[in-house]
């Protein structure tokens, strides 16, 4: 291993403080692009997809949960993907070991659901086994994966709901989506982002004080989760 110098408290300070200032544009240069998603056009949801979940048929605008916001994660469980039936994508599995608790997600108005064309009680024992039970998870049984370019890779859809219309307004997937799991990355692909005052957002947008809404994720009002 070729590591890099040992040096005094005073180098190793002025090192840090060097990469800090990088480290600060490209947190700001992260901004500016959150920023830009929630300026990017809206498109139609034409179709109506339909679901299976654990009460039963879904359709899109079910997976919504009440909120005005939809993220969906396409996990790779199903027959003829990793060791199926009894376990799923290694990948898709490592994402859904980061996700936070979904309490401080629904308090901004936004459901996180995970997608798969596994049946639901395949879902129901996988959940249980990895302790994934806070997810809510549902069967994909149209080509909902097709059509929203997850149907050979996995990947993460935005979507925004006015009334009973549902708009996609985001994308990502890759490296895109190993970075998610986050609260505040998923806030970040949607369309009305982390909804707090010092974002950049489009006159009319959603916005509260930071701090202000942040709470233990089982004190949240119970209308929020």
């Amino acid at each position: 291993m070729d590591s890099p110098p040992t040096v005094s408290p005073q180098e190793w300070e002025a090192a840090r403080q060097e990469l800090l200032a990088k480290e600060k544009a490209l947190t700001r240069a992260r901004d500016a692009l959150a920023a830009e998603r929630r300026r990017m056009p809206w498109l139609k949801v034409e179709k109506d997809y339909r679901f299976e979940g654990p009460d039963g048929p879904a359709v899109l605008g079910d997976l919504f949960d009440g909120r005005r916001q939809l993220v969906v994660y396409r996990f790779f469980f199903e027959p003829g993907v990793a060791k199926w039936p009894e376990s799923g994508c290694p990948g898709c599995s490592f994402v859904a070991d980061q996700v936070a608790h979904l309490a401080h997600l629904n308090a901004r108005d936004t459901t996180l659901a995970f997608v798969s064309r596994a049946p639901q009680a395949d879902i129901e024992r996988w959940k249980a086994r990895m302790g994934w039970e806070q997810i809510p998870w549902y069967t994909i049984t149209d080509n909902f994966d097709a059509d929203f370019g997850v149907a050979e890779w996995h990947g993460t859809n935005s979507f925004i709901r006015d009334g009973d219309t549902i708009y996609r307004t985001y994308f990502i997937d890759a490296r895109g989506d190993e970075q998610m799991g986050s609260t505040w990355n998923y806030l970040d692909i949607t369309a009305l982002g982390r909804q707090e005052e010092w974002e950049d957002s489009p006159e009319g947008y959603p916005q509260t004080p930071m701090y202000s809404w942040w709470s233990l994720h089982d004190e949240y009002d119970g209308s929020t989760q």
